[in-house]
């Protein structure tokens, strides 16, 4: 399974929505998904790349890691997995 596809399940069982509702230009708020549901996708993508993900929740505009879409956030992803190898 590649970056993209497993961002995308995880976005999906973390928002408890199915997997094929999750499209690449929606936002987690599209999504339904809530602060929690951000904060513990975060920590699920974390665990599952081994990565340590810059996002403050407390400020998560002001965070070097985007979220504003899900491709995005796959870029993101893609990007700190790239670094640590």
């Amino acid at each position: 399974m590649n970056v993209q596809d497993k961002v995308i399940e995880i976005i999906a069982e973390q928002g408890l929505i199915d997997v094929n509702d999750v499209t690449l230009g929606a936002t987690l708020d599209d999504l339904g998904i809530n602060s929690l549901g951000i904060v513990e996708s975060i920590f699920a993508l974390e665990e599952e790349f081994d990565i340590e993900v810059p996002f403050n929740a407390n400020f998560p505009t002001k965070s070097d890691f985007d979220i504003s879409t899900v491709a995005s956030i796959v870029l993101a992803v893609e990007k700190l997995v790239m670094e640590q190898s």
